[in-house]
């Protein structure tokens, strides 16, 4: 699932949907039972199936995309910026549903994601990259727990949240930069 939410704006949400599951050959009724599914995780793309696409809200976009992945029964889904441009509280919905998915159908997420945060609050193992490179790896509570990443990457320090001008310009040197 591309970052910006692509979706195809002249079709409808259902019509977006079935687009995924072109290259499914298992029949139409496998193919429903999968939508409904969708559906079921995502049901207010049941309430707006008929909308066309171009006029839902950033969030139905963003659940649209995720939704049209799955209908492919993909083993593994790529999420690339998944949060980008939502309202916080859709953000969370959609990294519920996510997690969902995960633990009930077996879906594996591999997640591109800037808010730190969010990532590791919601996923099982974490790479910290910075120009490219893999600096850190492990586990996302471990990760979530480590100083570094607490200072570089969620303006934490042990004594609590840091303004934009301390962050600017770091006590320590990172050390994977030596």
């Amino acid at each position: 699932v591309m970052e910006g939410r692509h979706c195809f704006g002249h079709l409808s949400i259902e019509e977006n949907l079935l687009a995924g599951a072109y290259t499914r050959s298992d029949g139409k009724a496998a193919i429903n039972e999968t939508l409904e599914k969708v559906y079921s995780y995502f049901p207010r793309l049941k309430t707006r199936r008929s909308s066309q696409a171009a006029y839902t809200s950033g969030g139905e976009q963003q659940m649209c995309a995720v939704g049209r992945a799955l209908m492919a029964n993909p083993r593994m889904v790529l999420l690339d910026e998944p949060s980008m441009g939502l309202a916080p509280q859709i953000v969370d919905e959609v990294f519920g549903i996510v997690k969902d998915l995960n633990q009930k159908e077996g879906v594996t997420f591999l997640l591109a994601e800037q808010n730190t945060n969010m990532a590791l609050r919601y996923a099982d193992f974490g790479y910290i990259l910075e120009n490219g490179r893999v600096v850190m790896e492990g586990a996302a509570r471990e990760l979530a727990s480590n100083e570094d990443v607490k200072e570089f990457y969620l303006g934490l320090s042990s004594a609590g949240r840091k303004s934009f001008k301390d962050v600017k310009h770091y006590r320590r040197r990172k050390r994977w930069l030596s």
